[in-house]
């Protein structure tokens, strides 16, 4: 399973990397949009909009469905619940860990004011 959540992991984070794909994901959260729409909403080639919505469908944030000449795209039915969950563990380690570093600059505190008093 590691190794699978790795794969996952590297095709989320390397999606979400880019802030056009993020966009995009922003984008069809609200509406379901073709390829050529999106396109003009980001103010690029139709070519360089479909390299970002292949790169959102291979994470599988994206899925696309072509009817006639008109691939429409859509968010996929991949969420990012274990990216979250990962990110989340950090930010507690990191919030712990801050935690403890204002306990430590409390102390050096609490100690240079109490050396300050005595020398006077």
């Amino acid at each position: 399973m590691a190794q699978y959540s790795q794969t996952y992991f590297d095709a989320s984070f390397g999606a979400l990397s880019d802030a056009t794909r993020r966009g995009v994901l922003e984008q069809l959260a609200n509406a379901e949009a073709s390829i050529t729409a999106l396109a003009g909403r980001f103010h690029m080639t139709l070519t360089g909009m479909k390299k970002h919505v292949g790169v959102l469908e291979r994470a599988g944030l994206v899925s696309t469905e072509k009817v006639g000449r008109v691939r429409t795209c859509r968010l996929g039915l991949r969420g990012l619940e274990e990216e979250a969950a990962w990110i989340e563990r950090y930010r507690q380690l990191w919030a712990a860990r801050f935690d403890e570093l204002d306990i430590v600059v409390e102390e050096l505190k609490r100690k240079e004011k109490a050396s300050g008093r005595r020398k006077r």
